[in-house]
């Protein structure tokens, strides 16, 4: 009797190990975070599209999977916020407002100190990205706030120029302020009288509300987010460019410790992501001109002549902008130049050479 118990309990432990998976699948915990709210396109998309495409490609092998929190709308941190929280661990992964850090990232600033080159997303996420992938300089700034850079996000088409009243023309700019965030701040350098305000996007709204500037430099899709419309009434289209202004990053700590399969599917889907949001800015930049004119907006075009003399009238940012890097040890006017050239091969004749005028 004895004997067959013990058969009978072999034959049953045998049958539970064929029963069972071959391996169990590990959970990895990510926290993801950005100041800005759920509705913004880039965060928006990262529910949508960036964590989804992570865990279907994981599920292929099964090995491992992700349980996602994510932590928007300064649940965690603010938009400046970012940066500093990927670094301290506040977060394992963040969406960095890289505008907002110039000091910090300077290299980033590549496609905001070239206005007036290509007012495409799709163009400019992946020059930028080249860039940062073919020059370690780049890299290396997110290593040294403990961070490991994954991919750049461009989420808008172009700047724009929102009013209170009528503007059609530079003259119309003259002696207002207006709001940017970051670099953009220099386009008004050539225009008498013009301040910039520095603020961010979730702020013009009240900023032109309550008349702290008469205009904003921001891209008609987050106009139409955040209902500028009400408030500036008016677009002046110069088309001053799209710009890098969102990179997706990962603390260096945590990077440190996934496995190499995971590390391999989050820079496959950054790049991917990256292509994803500039498509959606593009697709929707039209859509957005005319949700705006829907609202009671009006849209002035301003003219090739106004364009080039707004670009001729500034100083050359693009220029100080490599010295500065050439000074500090890194090939910035090569940079530069690469980066022009990979936009002039994808079909974009700049307003203003900034590139031949630093080489010179």
């Amino acid at each position: 009797m004895i004997m067959k118990l013990t058969r009978r309990a072999a034959l049953a432990a045998a049958l539970c190990v064929a029963a069972a998976p071959a391996f169990a699948t590990e959970t990895i915990k990510a926290v993801v975070i950005d100041g800005y709210p759920a509705r913004a396109l880039w965060v928006q998309e990262f529910t949508n599209f960036f964590i989804p495409e992570v865990d279907k490609r994981l599920a292929e092998t099964g090995t491992y999977k992700i349980e996602w929190q994510e932590a928007y709308g300064g649940t965690i941190v603010k938009p400046k916020g970012v940066l500093e929280g990927v670094k301290l661990g506040l977060g394992d992964i963040g969406i960095v407002t890289t505008i907002f850090h110039n000091s910090k990232l300077p290299s980033q600033a590549i496609s905001a100190a070239t206005p007036f080159v290509a007012a495409d997303a799709r163009a400019v996420a992946k020059a930028v990205d080249e860039i940062a992938k073919e020059f370690p300089a780049m890299q290396a700034e997110f290593e040294a706030q403990n961070q490991v850079y994954l991919a750049t996000g461009v989420v808008l088409d172009t700047y724009q120029i929102f009013s209170k009243e009528p503007v059609n023309s530079l003259a119309d700019l003259e002696g207002d302020k207006v709001a940017g965030a970051g670099m953009n701040l220099r386009y008004l350098e050539g225009i008498e009288g013009a301040a910039g305000v520095r603020g961010g996007l979730t702020d013009f709204y009240n900023m032109l509300q309550t008349g702290l500037v008469d205009h904003a430099m921001l891209w008609p899709e987050a106009a139409k987010t955040f209902k500028i419309a009400e408030v500036a009434p008016y677009m002046l289209r110069a088309d001053l460019g799209a710009v890098n202004s969102k990179t997706i990053t990962v603390n260096k700590d945590y990077w440190q410790g996934l496995p190499a399969e995971v590390q391999d599917v989050l820079k496959e889907v950054a790049v991917l992501y990256r292509d994803h949001v500039a498509g959606i800015a593009m697709d929707r930049a039209q859509e957005s001109r005319d949700a705006y004119v829907a609202a009671g907006g009006t849209i002035v075009e301003m003219s090739d002549g106004e364009r080039a003399a707004w670009a001729n009238a500034m100083p050359n940012i693009a220029m100080e902008w490599a010295k500065g890097l050439d000074e500090a040890g890194q090939p910035g006017t090569e940079m530069l130049a690469a980066y022009m050239a990979k936009l002039r091969d994808a079909g974009f004749e700049p307003v203003r050479d900034w590139a031949a005028e630093a080489m010179n």
